[in-house]
């Protein structure tokens, strides 16, 4: 079945307006997107970035009446904006496609380092005596394809190659998907906490769990509150560097005498000021591991700290 296609050019502040509008005749999705594709990374601290010029798409399974229809859209954004004039609405059709079978193929296991892949469900692993982590590219909450999850794998495959992950106990500090704390102990070490603000995020990251024979004994997840008053050998924080910032005493504060930490989520420019709110909690910390802009942080607390 072909679908309709409904594009707009508009200013982030009217985008609100004119997806209501669209959702009102009946859209099965919206999307936006930057019209210039400029990247927009971590905010500065206290505020908010908008593109300048946002691309608005509406797609459509009804093909009737589009004529009708773009009159509506124009009344309706009359009665709110007045004068403004209505953003110019270009339309077109889409031929029917298999669209889950594109996605699908566009993602390929990908290796995480000497022992460690990232394998998606509907693929064979390349390499059965490999380290195989079963998660699916391109699902929510992270998945391994962006460098900063990736740096973090890629240490965690380090000490799993050194031995070092054996016997420690390990914390994931705002766990999203899961995949640290299953990529660690998948890895060799025997136990891993998650812990996340969203309650989504703790269901994701028991259904990949699950999907990776990895039962409740072995990995415990809460929310952060009810996490417990213990410290541990490894503590991950795979977040962005104002949470890192904000959280530096509670996230230290879970790392153990002779423990190593790990800090990912952070552009390069941002790097000084996580190592400074780290050193200030009493731990070593080292240079940074940088990968297309993102960097990687690592540290630990003295054996008598």
């Amino acid at each position: 079945m072909p679908w309709l296609q409904l594009k707009a050019r508009i200013a982030p502040d009217q985008a609100e307006l004119l997806e209501e509008l669209l959702l009102d005749e009946g859209a099965s999705a919206i999307t936006l997107q930057d019209a210039h594709d400029d990247p927009v990374f971590e905010p500065e601290r206290g505020s908010t970035p908008l593109w300048q010029e946002t691309v608005l798409t509406g797609l459509y399974d009804d093909l009737e009446g589009i004529d009708a229809m773009l009159e509506r859209v124009h009344h309706g954004w009359s009665l709110a904006m007045g004068d403004e004039p209505c953003p110019s609405i270009e339309y077109e059709l889409l031929a029917d496609r298999d669209w889950e079978r594109e996605w699908m193929d566009g993602f390929e296991p990908l290796p995480m380092g000497e022992r460690l892949w990232i394998v998606p469900s509907w693929h064979d692993a390349p390499d059965a005596d490999a380290v195989n982590l079963r998660l699916d590219p391109g699902l929510a909450f992270g998945t391994g394809t962006h460098p900063t999850t990736a740096l973090c794998l890629g240490w965690l495959d380090e000490q799993s190659v050194a031995g070092t992950l054996e016997g420690c106990r390990v914390l994931d500090y705002g766990c999203g998907s899961g995949i640290l704390a299953i990529a660690a102990l998948k890895l060799g070490a025997p136990k891993a906490t998650g812990t996340d603000i969203d309650p989504q995020a703790l269901t994701a990251s028991r259904d990949n769990a699950e999907h990776n024979a990895i039962d409740e004994t072995t990995f415990m997840l809460c929310l952060p509150e009810r996490l417990p008053d213990e410290r541990f050998q490894i503590v991950l924080a795979n977040i962005l560097a104002g949470p890192l910032v904000e959280l530096a005493p509670a996230i230290a504060g879970h790392v153990e005498p002779g423990g190593r930490l790990v800090l990912s989520g952070i552009l390069a420019h941002q790097a000084d000021d996580v190592l400074d709110a780290y050193r200030d909690q009493d731990l070593i910390m080292h240079q940074p591991r940088e990968r297309d802009g993102w960097v990687c942080l690592t540290g630990e607390r003295p054996s008598g700290g």
